[in-house]
């Protein structure tokens, strides 16, 4: 779960951390080791014709997955697969 694509849904910050407090949810902070390899996973998919604006964010999640070794629930497999493919993926399909 990214914090930053829950914040618009809330009043402010501490409104959503009330929200979230319930659930137990351990918050990370981006990876080091994340960066390197979202920005190069990111140039293969614009070098392949992928929309600059659309999916930056995405990068940062898979490979925030892969430096940490989480898996990832996700219902956009086949972008995680292809850029991330050492992440273990949680999707609908199983």
């Amino acid at each position: 779960m990214i914090y930053a694509e829950l914040a618009p849904g809330s009043s402010d910050p501490a409104a959503l951390d009330d929200f979230l407090l319930p659930l137990a949810i351990r918050r990370e902070p981006l990876p080091y080791a994340a960066a390197f390899p979202a920005s190069r996973a990111f140039l293969a998919y614009r070098r392949g014709g992928g929309r600059r604006a659309t999916c930056l964010p995405d990068f940062f999640i898979g490979a925030h997955a892969e430096a940490a070794g989480h898996a990832l629930l996700t219902r956009d497999a086949k972008r995680f697969r292809t850029y991330f493919p050492e992440v273990r993926l949680i999707t609908p399909e199983g």
